[in-house]
């Protein structure tokens, strides 16, 4: 009995010890159990697109980190150790084994008590620990969500558009923006051109025709393409767009001096911003990571 107790006490030093090994996320906040039924696509492609593994798991172990080996702890939270089962690599640039380990905060309930996770299945959105072969890291706010496989079949979609060979490029902001007028009185063409964190070349072109509504649509290439179409709502293109771009121009990226052209310029892409519509969060923000 006491040797029992004796290996019992020393496994139980040694996971909150590994625990202090793992590092949180950046800016990781503390974050409910489950969101899954809340999670947006937008949401959803945040995570994803911030995650080097997404990871289908069960978790079979939680112990609680003391809050003196915790500082950063908001009140009200408890940071618990996961040990967890592999039960699917959804997506992923590294191996991992059949058994998990990281760091999450979690409310405490009514009695001042951390929910009880075993058993429950997760999707885990999640980063390699660098020398610590099973550990991961959770990508940042509302990285675990409750499994379901619903919401595995709504993630499955983003995960191939992220990975296919033709994967738009992550948009950074607007670098130019130029509006010029035509011949007849209402037509206009506006050039806009964004900045991508890879410098691949994106374009958004708004064309004006007396009597018609406004047309625009988006190149992906070095070609601007003069029959080029809106992203399609709910893709991982509209996503690059509808929840980078800054809702009014900036000043400084309009190239025009005339004072029309800039008035044109700045609604042409207001008319784009619009036309894309409001990217809906609802457990994430558009932070780093």
């Amino acid at each position: 009995m006491i040797n029992q107790f004796l290996t019992n006490k020393i496994s139980a030093l040694a996971l909150v010890g590994a625990a202090m090994m793992v590092p949180l996320a950046v800016n990781a906040q503390p974050q409910p159990v489950s969101q899954s039924g809340a999670a947006t696509f937008a949401d959803l492609s945040t995570l994803a697109d911030r995650s080097q593994l997404v990871i289908h798991a069960e978790i079979r172990r939680q112990t609680a980190v003391k809050r003196e080996r915790a500082p950063d702890l908001q009140p009200g939270f408890a940071r618990l150790y996961i040990e967890a089962r592999t039960r699917k690599l959804l997506s992923g640039s590294s191996a991992i084994g059949e058994s998990l380990n990281y760091l999450i905060d979690v409310p405490l309930n009514e009695k001042g008590k951390p929910p009880k996770l075993k058993k429950r299945e997760m999707l885990l959105f999640a980063r390699p620990v660098p020398g610590r072969a099973g550990s991961i890291q959770l990508v940042g706010r509302q990285a675990q969500l409750d499994y379901t496989p619903a919401l595995e079949a709504r993630l499955r979609p983003i995960l191939t558009q992220l990975l296919a060979a033709d994967a738009p490029p992550v948009v950074t902001g607007v670098s130019d923006a130029l509006a010029v007028p035509g011949n007849l009185v209402g037509e206009s063409e506006t050039q806009i051109f964004l900045a991508t964190k890879d410098r691949s070349p994106v374009s958004v072109s708004v064309l004006r025709r007396p009597g018609l509504n406004p047309v625009w649509g988006v190149s992906w290439g070095e070609i601007i393409d003069s029959s080029a179409r809106p992203p399609q709502a709910g893709s991982i293109r509209w996503y690059r767009l509808a929840c980078t771009l800054p809702p009014s121009l900036p000043s400084s990226a309009n190239l025009s001096r005339d004072p029309a052209a800039r008035r044109l310029a700045a609604q042409d892409y207001g008319f784009v911003v619009s036309q894309l519509g409001p990217c809906d969060r609802r457990i994430t923000n558009g932070a780093a990571s």
